[in-house]
């Protein structure tokens, strides 16, 4: 039995059958299996507009392997375009609306499997959480990554865009240099071509079995991407006809497994907040400072833009995420029993492969450091925890101590780094910017750029509650939690407070006393909400901690 049974078969259906009739839908159509593509195009989003593409090599693989597509769209921010105003706010509030509109259409009209189209940052995980959630047989297939762009005969991207405004704002370049970056950074459609929140994510669901060999990888504009398309129609029937479900493959042994080659690939900080999301909603709970422990026997093997010089598209051409897996199961590191969209195990999946290019992935023998490209970090200053991409700190920052200059939000900080008021040493806090104070956690790139672009990389970090964008480096340490809004320690930091970093040692501490924090919270009176009305206001009153993956629950009463 099907489960679209319970909208097309039977007497009681008829009237359903007429709806699906005014379709075009045949009754050959209506006897199989009704598999429902979830679409994520739109015109928008440069990672997207090639989805249409995909959809429609979809649907083929689907029809070729007996099944009968039927394609409902997700919505989709792109991160770059919200960058740097409110409409940031509304770049993580999405993957909710994204899981619960994709679980409603799907249930609503009893889809027997599912093929996701995802393709930039939100969507990727919102799509995730539904899947568990609906738990019918699902399969991932991404819109892939953009190529590099190149300015003067070197690769550039979308981070370097970014810092090139931060480096004109200081006199380093001038209006033409902008310019010409601006016209060839961003080359093609796909999502943005370093490691950044888009690819680390897409690149996750290789590992976590959700998605075929390459889908993290294969550049949007390859016609291998077209075929990988159909045939992860053709896997979705193959995992329909063996009852393959997305709990069976979401497991906490492949949760483990998508951490573990978090650090080995160095990814966004932003999959610290979108894992435990979707593993919450797999019923696996993932706790942050398990990430330390991994990091510490986890060498990191991959240094892509923008902690390094090389791109998804050369990670594809190294082999991609199952060479690197390869490479990291030689130290045992990873559970090779794990089913996946295959069909096969982990283990199956990457018997096989080979490393193509010790440059862009290092061998186990000789990694870029033996511990993880991201670090959890607790203290007097995040007693739960903030997130830093380690791999992307210049050395010299993994230790510092400096003066706090304290900024209630974004704009302000960046008007004062502009303005010249930030100096070497100085730690920038950036705080009521997490999921409840912002709302909508928002990333953080435009002030990291532009501390990078003014040469101020190497002696100035950037402390806050709100998140990065995976375009970010530096030491930006993000995702500081308790809060600000609901008064946690950073919204007691003043100006001038000595804060200490010691990033190897995974630390995060103002230097005052305890009393004089409590004294300050003593003090301390809660902000009245920045937003009121609509779905910020409501997102707001459900969010939880960044630590927590920022998922929504009911409020107690």
């Amino acid at each position: 039995m099907m489960k679209s049974d319970a909208v097309r078969v039977g007497m009681q259906q008829a009237p359903h059958r007429s709806l699906f009739n005014a379709l075009g839908m045949t009754e050959e159509e209506m006897k199989k299996p009704m598999v429902g593509i979830v679409s994520s195009y739109n015109e928008i989003v440069p990672g997207h507009m090639n989805l249409d593409k995909i959809v429609e090599a979809v649907k083929l693989g689907v029809a070729m392997a007996g099944g009968t597509p039927v394609v409902f769209p997700a919505i989709a921010v792109c991160d770059g375009i919200a960058m740097g105003h409110v409409g940031m706010k509304y770049s993580l509030v999405t993957r909710d609306l994204i899981a619960d509109s994709t679980e409603c259409m799907a249930t609503a009209h009893q889809f027997d499997a599912l093929v996701m189209v995802p393709n930039c940052d939100k969507n990727v995980p919102g799509l995730l959480m539904a899947a568990a959630r609906i738990n019918v047989p699902t399969v991932f297939v991404s819109g892939g990554p953009m190529l590099a762009g190149r300015v003067k005969g070197q690769k550039r991207s979308l981070s370097s865009m970014f810092e090139a405004v931060g480096s004109y704002e200081a006199g380093l370049m001038t209006e033409d240099d902008v310019r010409e970056f601006e016209a060839k950074v961003c080359p093609t459609c796909g999502s943005c071509s370093g490691m950044y929140t888009a690819n680390s994510m897409n690149c996750l669901t290789e590992v976590l079995g959700m998605g075929l060999k390459g889908n993290g990888t294969i550049p949007a504009v390859y016609s291998e991407r077209i075929k990988l398309a159909k045939h992860a129609g053709m896997a979705v029937m193959e995992m329909y006809k063996k009852n393959i479900r997305p709990r069976d493959i979401m497991t906490k042994e492949a949760f483990l497994n998508a951490m573990t080659m978090d650090m080995a690939l160095g990814c966004s900080t932003n999959s610290m907040l979108h894992l435990p999301a979707v593993a919450h909603e797999a019923g696996v709970e993932l706790n942050m400072e398990l990430a330390n422990e991994i990091s510490s026997r986890t060498p990191n093997l991959c240094h892509l833009a923008p902690a390094g010089p090389t791109y998804i598209e050369d990670l594809n051409e190294a082999g991609g995420i199952y060479a690197v897996m390869k490479e990291i199961s030689k130290k045992g590191l990873l559970n090779l029993d794990c089913m996946t969209v295959t069909g096969k195990t982990v283990g199956e999946n990457i018997e096989n492969c080979v490393n193509l290019n010790p440059e862009v992935i290092r061998p186990v023998e000789n990694p870029y450091s033996e511990t993880g490209g991201i670090a959890v970090l607790k203290g007097n200053l995040a007693p739960d925890t903030a997130v830093v991409k380690r791999s992307a700190v210049a050395p010299e920052m993994l230790k510092h101590e400096g003066p706090a200059r304290v900024f209630d939000c974004e704009e302000d900080a960046i008007e004062a780094i502009k303005g010249g008021k930030i100096v070497d040493g100085d730690v920038v806090v950036i705080r009521y910017e997490g999921p409840k104070g912002g709302p909508g956690m928002r990333e953080m790139l435009n002030p990291t750029s532009a501390i990078v672009g003014m040469g101020l990389g190497s002696s100035v970090a950037l402390i806050t509650d709100g998140r990065f964008s995976g375009a970010s480096r530096g030491a930006s340490i993000g995702h500081v939690s308790p809060e600000a809004a609901v008064g946690g320690p950073i919204a007691l930091v003043e100006e001038g407070d000595i804060i200490s970093i010691d990033i190897n040692n995974n630390s995060l501490n103002v230097m005052i006393s305890d009393e004089e924090m409590e004294a300050r919270r003593a003090k301390w009176q809660p902000r009245q909400p920045k937003v009121t009305t609509g779905y910020l206001s409501r997102y707001a009153a459900m969010v939880t901690s960044g630590n927590r993956g920022a998922v929504l629950e009911i409020p107690k009463r």
